[in-house]
């Protein structure tokens, strides 16, 4: 009797959480232990461009990560929830082709096994899943940043797939609702300062707004064409008018 090949099954924690492979036929959500993930990675090719990369996950053996400055503000954490998909074995050629190319800047394909926690206990799911791993000696792997310079890239960098931001919001959203368990103290971290920066630059914008739609009433457009420097101190001018007004 012939043997039976095992089941083409990869492990995604990163974008393949919210845009699956083809050709699935189920999916489990799970974990995996000893590793971290982190936005340790150069994007080139999606979430930046070759001159401004932006940053996207990587998954890094805890030892590993254990080696690089702890500038990381979780370094205790060594839990990673995500989801593994099995594939039909009919396109398992054609999926293994999408997914080499579309984790092509620079992830290597590791075997490792998907935890989960059924009534309490922790156990095995699937063994032996595979799972695109940013090993250190890859050229896009960044290694750790304080987590203020990071936010402050991400928020900014746009690729061909987007802005990297995006990436990081559909990423943390997908990521709670894996399993009530599911938790990631960095991705969330990260997400809560960018939505900050979020707020800063709609205030920025507001105010922006509010300069241009005074001076067009009050008919003097000169300002309109002015300097950066020059244009807030205008905006700092046209606020203490505001507050002259409104104390007034």
């Amino acid at each position: 009797m012939g043997s039976i090949n095992a089941p083409f099954v990869v492990f995604g924690y990163g974008s393949l959480i919210f845009k699956p492979p083809p050709h699935v036929l189920s999916q489990t959500s799970g974990f995996l232990k000893g590793y971290v993930r982190r936005f340790a990675q150069e994007s080139h090719d999606h979430r930046g461009t070759p001159e401004n990369p932006g940053r996207v996950v990587t998954l890094i053996h805890k030892e590993d990560w254990d080696r690089f400055p702890q500038s990381d503000a979780f370094p205790d954490e060594d839990i990673v929830w995500g989801i593994a998909y099995t594939i039909d074995p009919e396109y398992e050629a054609e999926v293994r082709d999408y997914l080499d190319y579309r984790e092509k800047d620079g992830y290597t394909m590791e075997t490792l096994h998907v935890y989960t926690i059924e009534n309490g206990i922790e156990q095995i799911a699937i063994q032996d899943a595979f799972c695109y791993v940013g090993r250190p000696d890859n050229p896009s792997f960044i290694g750790s940043e304080p987590l203020e310079d990071l936010a402050q890239r991400i928020w900014a960098s746009v690729g061909p797939s987007g802005p990297n931001k995006e990436y990081l919001y559909r990423l943390a959203e997908s990521v709670r609702q894996l399993a009530p368990a599911s938790y990631d103290s960095h991705l969330f971290a990260l997400e809560e300062r960018l939505r900050e920066l979020d707020k800063t630059a709609n205030v920025d914008q507001l105010v922006s707004h509010l300069v241009v739609r005074y001076y067009q009433h009050e008919g003097d457009v000169s300002h309109l064409h002015t300097s950066d420097t020059q244009l807030e101190y205008s905006t700092h001018t046209l606020l203490q008018r505001f507050c002259t007004i409104a104390m007034s």
